[in-house]
């Protein structure tokens, strides 16, 4: 609506109380000092100059008719002011409610300024011009408030003046009110949440079927301290309240249900945790996924490197993950950049082999870890690696797209008809094989994205910060590379025998590496027949070992050259050790030496005599005793040897008195007359034989020898032995 007008204007608009020329217009004016109103009356800019006036310095009628005819409530978006509360947290019928109250509100506040008419006078009028739709109301405030009251208009007036939101969100006052709310004291709220997140694709058919399985077909339900039972809600209901729970509670259902997405999308990640890292090479991060891509030799992975001080990027494309790809892509990004302080990467079994652990320590290079499913850690490198995917990957012949969504868009451009039969080679238009697609995306980042500007470096491109960079670039030999790249056999270490080593099923010599020594070994990848050996401590270069057979030498003619070579540099070590060993045979003997060690050795100390008393057990009073002789008690013999004597007296009895002299060389009467004489012997001052002596010793300590004493201490000379 047109706000300000000039005296021919306004005599145009045939308004009550208003002139119809311009003459009586301007002399209108003049008699009521409108020109003398500086709110209301101002020059005209333009040609002619003059004055216009203001709508609302008009009479009351002239006014009111002049609005009626030209104002339109609720033409615009009506924007909240600086006092009007925000609009964010209503439901969409609410805000769209409170915009058309404030359409309102607005209209009525611009009718009213400037008037003369009172408060009541000016509701009822604007509210019955509203009604009769003399006022130009907008299509969507007639649908949203089709008829306005004074009382209504009063309020909404006044919630506008406090700050208060004039939309009402119905559905957020009885939130949490719901029978399913509330019922069985919210345990079946609580149930639905939970059969949710153990099932997200069940109906609200099953849901329905499972809380009357939980809760029975009918639910407690307290209102207003009034407990009732209540049958379960229909299905309509159910889906309903399933799907405000599922929007209230997506993160932590997303991170229940679906924990790829919830780490994707929802975790937090921050930002800047990186802007220590402020120089090239200071630290990579790298990482693995498959090409989005086929080629005519198969689909690929690529391994991807990051700079994080620079963004720069290297690609390296491999047919399957592996170790051997990983030190592939260090190797050229090296090459290319120098060597790094410290590379991130995640717990892949390419990337924790042993290959990849042996060459990051033999760069001197620290290696951090992620830890398990926290792709986040090194969100630098899975980000490149996304903006690759859609960025060069998009745009090589073969694109399967990013996801299965994707490649069956791609597959339906093509009618049914026109697929049958074809291969994916056929369907994706696969051109290129990896060596080919390999040179694309070396090109990608070389030409296009580190000449791309990156938000992480203040608008800068990765080629700029690298080339103002004043930075010490490590280098390495690209032939040193090449061998810590060699491949290692079987974990790589090996003990050196009298055939060589051995490195599947076959032996290479090297005559100069003594038998014994533990090395490591790396193989030739351009020739089989020769290995390089390394310190299995110190890692330096011991030198190459060949095999005949492989290396097409004539065999004999090589054992016996490795065999001289051998010679040889035993002759030259063994030298001085000859010497020193003649040496030692001229000296004092060995014992000598040690025994003057052992005299220096002595402590200058004579320990005091400390006290002592004699230890008695049964056992060494049974010893004391027998080392007395067998003088024991009959009171003390066993029952054991008294039998033993009972029965040889008996026998000694019934013997009869022989009549020839008979030697028996194994009885025991010929052993116990052995030991007689020798204990004879003995007194006499003899010295025994050791054998005697041994016999005597064992015999004495025998049963057999305790019993025999006896029964001739009893018998006497009636016991012939």
């Amino acid at each position: 609506m047109k706000e300000w007008l000039t005296a021919r204007e306004l005599a145009g608009e045939n308004l009550s109380e208003i002139p119809s020329t311009e003459r009586a217009v301007q002399l209108l004016a003049d008699r009521e000092g409108w020109n003398e109103n500086p709110a209301y009356a101002r020059r005209r800019s333009g040609r002619g100059g003059g004055m216009e006036y203001h709508y609302r310095i008009l009479p009351t009628l002239a006014r009111v008719a002049y609005e009626q005819r030209y104002r339109r409530v609720g033409a615009e978006p009506v924007q909240a002011d600086n006092d009007e509360p925000a609009q964010e947290a209503l439901s969409a019928a609410a805000a769209k409610e409170g915009a058309a109250r404030l359409a309102i509100t607005n209209a009525f506040e611009n009718f009213k300024a400037g008037s003369t008419l009172r408060q009541t006078a000016a509701l009822q009028i604007f509210c019955d011009k509203f009604n009769a739709r003399s006022l130009h109301v907008e299509d969507w405030v007639v649908e949203i408030v089709p008829r306005l009251s004074k009382r209504s208009l009063a309020r909404w007036l006044s919630k506008k003046k406090s700050g208060a939101t004039l939309g009402v969100d119905r559905s957020a006052a009885r939130k949490g009110s719901g029978t399913l709310d509330i019922a069985e004291d919210g345990r079946v709220r609580d149930f639905i949440i939970g059969l949710i997140a153990h099932q997200p694709h069940l109906s609200a058919h099953h849901v329905r079927t499972q809380i009357r399985a939980e809760f029975g077909d009918g639910l407690k339900v307290l209102r207003r301290g009034v407990e009732t039972r209540v049958t379960v809600p229909p299905i309509r209901s159910i889906q309903r309240f399933i799907a405000t729970l599922k929007e209230e509670n997506a993160v932590v259902l997303t991170k229940l249900i679906n924990p790829d997405a919830f780490r994707s999308h929802m975790k937090l990640r921050g930002t800047g945790t990186l802007r220590h890292i402020g120089q090239p090479n200071e630290l990579w991060q790298i990482d693995a996924s498959p090409v989005d891509a086929l080629c005519t030799d198969g689909r690929h992975s690529i391994y991807a490197c990051i700079d994080i001080a620079t963004r720069r990027v290297i690609i390296l494309m491999s047919r399957t993950p592996k170790a051997s790809a990983v030190g592939l892509l260090i190797r050229k990004a090296i090459l290319e950049w120098g060597v790094p302080t410290e590379i991130k990467i995640d717990n892949g079994s390419d990337f924790k082999a042993r290959a990849t652990q042996r060459l990051f320590a033999s760069l001197g290079i620290d290696v951090a870890y992620s830890d398990a499913y926290s792709p986040e850690q090194k969100g630098h490198v899975e980000r490149v690696i996304k903006t690759f995917q859609h960025d060069a990957v998009a745009l090589v012949p073969g694109f399967v797209g990013h996801n299965v969504t994707d490649r069956k868009a791609i597959e339906s451009r093509k009618s049914f008809a026109k697929r049958l039969g074809e291969d994916d080679a056929q369907t994706f238009a696969v051109q290129m094989d990896g060596a080919q697609m390999q040179a694309v995306f070396d090109e990608w980042a070389r030409l296009h994205y580190q000449h791309k500007p990156h938000s992480g470096l203040k608008g800068r491109t990765p080629f700029e910060v690298a080339a103002t960079s004043n930075h010490t670039i490590r280098s390495v030999d690209a032939r040193a590379l090449d061998m810590l790249l060699a491949p290692v056999p079987d974990g790589g270490y090996r003990t050196v025998t009298a055939t060589g080593v051995r490195v599947a099923n076959f032996h290479y010599l090297n005559g100069e590496i003594l038998p014994g020594k533990r090395v490591f070994v790396r193989q030739d990848p351009n020739d089989m027949g020769r290995i390089f050996l390394f310190d299995n401590e110190e890692g330096e270069f011991l030198g190459e070992a060949l095999n005949a057979e492989l290396a097409g030498l004539p065999p004999e003619a090589f054992v016996a050259a490795e065999k001289a070579k051998q010679a040889e540099l035993l002759k030259d070590m063994s030298a001085e050790i000859d010497r020193q060993r003649r040496a030692f045979r001229k000296g004092p003997a060995l014992i000598e030496r040690a025994r003057d060690v052992w005299l220096r050795d002595q402590p200058n100390v004579t320990p005091l005599p400390r006290p002592s008393v004699e230890h008695r057990t049964a056992e060494i009073e049974a010893a004391l005793e027998a080392s007395e002789g067998p003088k024991a008690p009959q009171s003390k013999l066993s029952d054991q040897i008294k039998a033993m004597r009972e029965t040889l007296a008996k026998e000694a009895a019934e013997t009869p008195e022989p009549t020839a002299k008979v030697t028996t060389l194994n009885t025991r009467n010929t052993r116990f007359r052995r030991a007689r004489d020798l204990e004879a012997r003995m007194a006499a001052g003899e010295t025994l034989s050791n054998e005697d002596a041994l016999w005597l010793g064992g015999y004495r300590e025998d049963p057999e020898y305790r019993a025999m004493a006896d029964m001739k201490e009893v018998f006497g000379d009636r016991m012939k032995v």
